[in-house]
């Protein structure tokens, strides 16, 4: 069983940064792909950005790239999302998860441990 534990939301307003962070309780780090998601009311969950540490493939939706930036450390078995020059769009509910790293290409949005989420608001 994975647990993920995420922490970094909170209000900003446009044109801010946050970064998110996800400690993940796994035995080796590097078995896993880990993906951030985010959902605002009224919208269904979105892949946002996700990374694959074992072969360095990353993915962004085409509404973040070159405003977020996800990354790990290995040695504490934590992935961030560090989200730049946010818009009023980027409020939503943003959720850490995790999966087996050989599940499909980076882009897949199956996974089956999931974090609890964290607010994330940006307002102009």
């Amino acid at each position: 069983q994975v647990q993920l534990v995420e922490s970094g939301g909170g209000a900003v307003l446009t044109g801010g940064s946050l970064r998110l962070s996800c400690a993940a309780s796994v035995r080796t780090f590097s078995d896993y792909a880990m993906g951030w998601f985010r959902q605002a009311p009224g919208k269904e969950r979105e892949l946002v950005a996700a990374i694959v540490w074992r072969s360095g493939n990353l993915y962004y939706a085409d509404s973040v790239k070159g405003r977020f930036t996800i990354s790990t450390d290995s040695a504490k078995n934590t992935v961030y999302l560090q989200m730049n020059n946010l818009k009023p769009d980027d409020t939503a509910v943003y959720t850490c998860a995790a999966r087996p790293w050989n599940w499909g290409r980076v882009g897949t949005s199956t996974y089956n441990f999931w974090g609890q989420g964290t607010q994330v608001t940006v307002s102009s």
